[in-house]
């Protein structure tokens, strides 16, 4: 940016305030008035300007390594060109893209291509101040091509720097053909095999004890123990005692950190308050009905039929067996309760209904028409099949339907003190905003299906947000997710995940049904734990007939363009049989591209239990003890996976493998070059 620029600018309109001395009042508060909103200006125009850099280093880091490597391969090639053909096909159009190689960095000896990526933002609103033009933005980013024998980038990297960083046990296996398993302390193979392009000890020992080392070449900082009788390891010409310099490659990545400071944010619980309901007079529908309701009444029958008006009611009540219509453009209010007998039909027509005292919608249930219906705190009974059309929905008290009972409710914002649903009972929403503030219960084949709108579920006084038993369904529409509050399911259960850029978890997410993640970042206050098995996508609501997950079809857990950002540890167990897929992308305050799941805890992380998963991207636990027993196989499925943790452990018939490709196309443990990010 052209600080002196911006700084002459300001001086500039600082001394025309100041020749003016004869100044009115009026004429400082006129001139400050643009100074005020040019300030705001200023502030957004700054905004636009760190955005765009965020883009220009991503698009400089990989211009950076794409052509180092197209300069490894030919030192003749024109590396401006090569850098600027990366840059469009990332999408960066009016951008100043230079490649120039640097010679004796990072290091003596050494050389880099640095490619710098600068982009003009024009001033927008900034201009009140007087500032015109545009301001520039730059980002550069250097890869080199180091003079010692080249590795492929690392799949499995244990950053302990100690002993048993990387250790395989029992039956275990590490398959990773394409890539690197490595560990910057200790590597040690107990186990079946480890099968690799390079396998690296970055300062340690390599030690094979039993079963096979299947490599390219073999790096080591210490030495290499192998018994006399095993030979089952790479020759002599591809063992290399030197130490290799390994790093957690996300350190320091910005998208990352960004992620990390909102774990333990979301949006705020709204307050939920009863209507205005002023006291009338009691109304009763019935065989003998009060003398206010007779006129209503048609001849002798139970059936009366209320015309549109305004009406204030005391208590409303109907007698078992009546029929009751308010016309539709009526306001209803009722300040001491409804009460509605058995086998009774109740239509408020397209009304506005405001209840206080409690609701009781009797055997049959009720039907609302396009409006708003608000009920306040108390009992709350909808039995039989109640609807509600379009417009507001707000209960202030605890929404419970059991038995086969059901609820329905069109477009419109839904707001509750709390649902619980179980025995058949069940709830249909339409799209808009869904509101609960002491959580979601849902067991014994029950469903809430809602559709697209903001979610905002508040914690239960057990802690949990949401809690799904049994065959209990929450499917849920796209849009902004925060629940304040463990998540929680059981077997045989299914929750889907719509999508949003970031969805809010402020506790646990404890998944043992079948769940679909939408795509978009989850941001866990807590744990990830995935003990699913027996419940798989895709499945079909019996409330909309729509059909969720088939994306994850044979899957139990599944989603793709997800990122993970948790505070606690990642838990597999049972018979999980998962796919989850990171974006190759990443979205502004969405998913990070390739990131699947991180976690900065030191607590262990197991998987075990025969969980089968499929893994997109990189687990990134750096502090983390990963262990892998108990027959569990995680893999990329021809995906590239990535496992960066603290230390890695496989035992007991385990398999880990991925198909990631090194982005050195020439690594083989023989080359004389490699390709990293230095800068």
């Amino acid at each position: 940016m052209n600080w002196s620029h911006t700084a002459n600018t300001i001086r500039r309109f600082v001394a025309r305030l100041r020749e003016d001395a004869g100044a009115s009042v009026t004429t400082i508060v006129a001139l400050s008035l643009p100074v005020v909103i040019g300030a705001v200006g200023l502030a957004f125009d700054l905004n636009r300007g760190y955005g765009q850099r965020v883009m220009n280093q991503r698009v400089a880091d990989m211009a950076a390594l794409t052509t180092a490597m197209e300069y490894q391969r030919d030192d003749s090639v024109d590396i401006d060109a090569v850098a600027n053909v990366i840059a469009m096909a990332n999408g960066l159009q009016g951008a100043t893209v230079d490649a120039e190689l640097l010679s004796d960095f990072p290091n003596e000896g050494e050389s880099s291509i640095q490619v710098t990526v600068s982009r003009d933002v024009p001033f927008a609103l900034a201009s009140v101040l007087g500032f015109s033009g545009s301001y520039t933005v730059t980002a550069d980013s250097a890869a080199i091509v180091s003079a010692q024998a080249s590795y492929a980038t690392p799949c499995f990297l244990a950053l302990d720097s100690g002993n048993a960083s990387l250790v395989v046990n029992g039956g275990a296996s590490i398959v990773a053909p394409n890539c690197s398993v490595a560990a910057i302390g200790d590597l040690d193979q107990k186990g079946s095999s480890i099968q690799a392009s390079d396998i690296i000890s970055g300062s340690g020992d390599i030690t094979l004890n039993s079963g096979s080392l299947v490599a390219n070449s073999l790096r080591y900082a210490g030495s290499l123990n192998v018994p006399q009788w095993n030979n089952a390891l790479p020759g002599p010409d591809d063992r290399h005692n030197v130490a290799t310099g390994l790093a957690d490659p996300w350190e320091n990545n910005v998208e990352l950190l960004a992620a990390i400071a909102q774990i333990g944010d979301a949006d705020p619980l709204p307050a939920l308050a009863d209507p205005t309901t002023p006291t009338g007079s009691d109304y009763t529908f019935s065989w003998s009905p009060s003398s206010n309701a007779v006129p209503f009444r048609q001849g002798t029958s139970g059936n009366f039929i209320v015309p549109a008006g305004n009406y204030t009611i005391k208590k409303l009540t109907v007698g078992g067996g009546n029929s009751l219509t308010f016309a539709s453009g009526s306001t209803i209010t009722v300040s001491k309760g409804v009460s509605i007998g058995g086998g009774s039909t109740v239509n408020f027509g397209d009304s506005n209904v405001y209840i206080n005292g409690g609701f009781d919608s009797g055997s049959n249930g009720v039907t609302f028409g396009n409006g708003v219906l608000w009920i306040g705190s108390g009992t709350v009974s909808f039995k039989g099949t109640n609807k509600k059309g379009d417009g507001d929905v707000i209960i202030n008290g605890d929404m419970s339907l059991g038995g086969g009972h059901y609820f329905s409710a069109g477009k419109g914002n839904h707001s509750f003190k709390s649902i619980t649903l179980g025995g058949g009972g069940n709830t249909l929403l339409g799209d808009g905003d869904l509101t609960v503030l002491e959580g979601i219960k849902i067991n014994g084949n029950s469903e809430l299906n809602a559709g697209d709108g903001e979610y905002n579920i508040g914690a239960s006084k057990q802690g949990y947000a949401i809690k799904l038993e049994g065959s209990a369904r929450l499917f849920m529409g796209d849009g902004a997710f925060s629940a304040h509050g463990d998540i929680d399911t059981q077997g045989g259960s299914a929750i889907v995940f719509g999508e949003t850029n970031n969805h809010y978890i402020t506790g646990d997410l404890k998944i043992a049904g079948s769940a679909f993640f939408g795509p978009g970042r989850y941001t866990i206050d807590g744990d990830f734990e995935n003990g699913t098995g027996g419940t798989t996508w895709p499945q079909t609501s019996s409330l909309n007939g729509e059909q969720y997950g088939s994306w994850g079809a044979g899957y139990d857990m599944a989603g793709y363009d997800v990122s993970f950002i948790a505070s606690g540890t990642l838990k597999l167990a049972g018979g999980a049989k998962s796919r989850l897929l990171a974006a190759a992308q990443s979205v502004l305050g969405g998913e990070i591209g390739t990131m699947l799941f991180h976690s900065d805890t030191t607590s262990k992380a197991s998987w075990t239990g025969g969980s089968g998963n499929i893994f997109g991207g990189v687990v990134h636990m750096p502090n983390t003890e990963v262990s892998m027993t108990g027959g569990n196989s995680t893999n990329g499925g021809g995906a590239c996976f990535m496992l960066i943790a603290g230390k890695i452990k496989a035992a007991g018939g385990a398999v880990a493998g991925s198909a990631c490709v090194s982005s050195d196309e020439t690594s083989s443990g023989s080359g004389n070059t490699t390709v990293k990010l230095v800068k």
